[in-house]
């Protein structure tokens, strides 16, 4: 492994060029030269897996509401763009179909795929229909904070590698990354500042590394400086050029 070289990994797309999780994002992400778009998935009322954050439409489009109480059709009749200003009005919720579609568009784009919360093991069913697909062979990881989220998801699609999120210290990380069968830690980037040897811990136990959410030089350098594997952030243009001007080519 190349340990100067992380893969940028755009947050939500290039989301903070374009309103998060709308194909707007995810098409600039792979324009800009991300390596991976990471992503949220919540499941509509009907069962289709959509693209949000929030498991609300508030606070970014202009509806109201549960993702889960509102179907598919009634998601994409709101506006996910006009908040984010007037030239991206009538972006929609996309469906996480639609999204795999612009990302293929990009070759050898990847996908870094996070559960929000505790998932059933037939709702990841729905979902991994969608993203267990051959054209994502070795381009996908799925992610979430849940243990429980993360073992049903070892347990419905072991052939998909998964990383935990973590945010604060936690004393059994390791043991329960290795009952997890992870294949990655997503750590958050203040928690690889205050714990230089996680880093080294997880690649010495096989693991990549994917430290959130970055967005300006100081943690930038600071995840550099850990030999992450990947650095999400909502400002992958930006990033590029900042590894570029340190000498460091990012990984694709």
């Amino acid at each position: 492994m190349d340990t100067r070289c992380p893969a940028v990994v755009a947050h939500r797309g290039a989301s903070a060029d374009a309103p998060q999780n709308t194909l707007a994002a995810f098409d600039l992400a792979g324009e800009v030269g991300a390596a991976m778009v990471e992503l949220d998935v919540h499941l509509s009322a009907d069962g289709v897996p959509m693209v949000i954050h929030d498991g609300t439409v508030d606070a970014t489009t202009d509806g109201t509401g549960e993702v889960r109480r509102l179907g598919r059709d009634e998601l994409q009749a709101f506006d996910a763009g006009a908040w984010f200003g007037p030239e991206f009005a009538g972006q929609r919720i996309p469906t996480l179909a639609e999204v795999l579609e612009v990302v293929g568009h990009h070759p050898g784009l990847g996908v870094l795929c996070e559960y929000k919360g505790r998932w059933s093991a037939e709702d990841v069913a729905v979902t991994m229909r969608v993203l267990d697909a051959p054209a994502l062979e070795g381009r996908l990881v799925v992610q979430g904070f849940d243990p429980t989220t993360v073992a049903t998801l070892r347990d419905v699609a072991p052939q998909v590698p998964r990383s935990l999120l973590v945010e604060r210290p936690r004393d059994d990380l390791h043991a329960l990354l290795a009952e997890l069968d992870a294949a990655a830690v997503s750590p958050s980037a203040a928690l690889v500042a205050d714990d230089p040897g996680l880093v080294a811990a997880a690649h010495a136990a096989g693991l990549r590394v994917f430290g959130w959410t970055a967005n300006d030089e100081p943690t930038w350098r600071t995840l550099l400086d850990a030999d992450v594997d990947g650095i999400i952030t909502d400002r992958p243009a930006a990033l590029r050029d900042w590894l570029s001007s340190a000498g460091v080519s990012a990984r694709r």
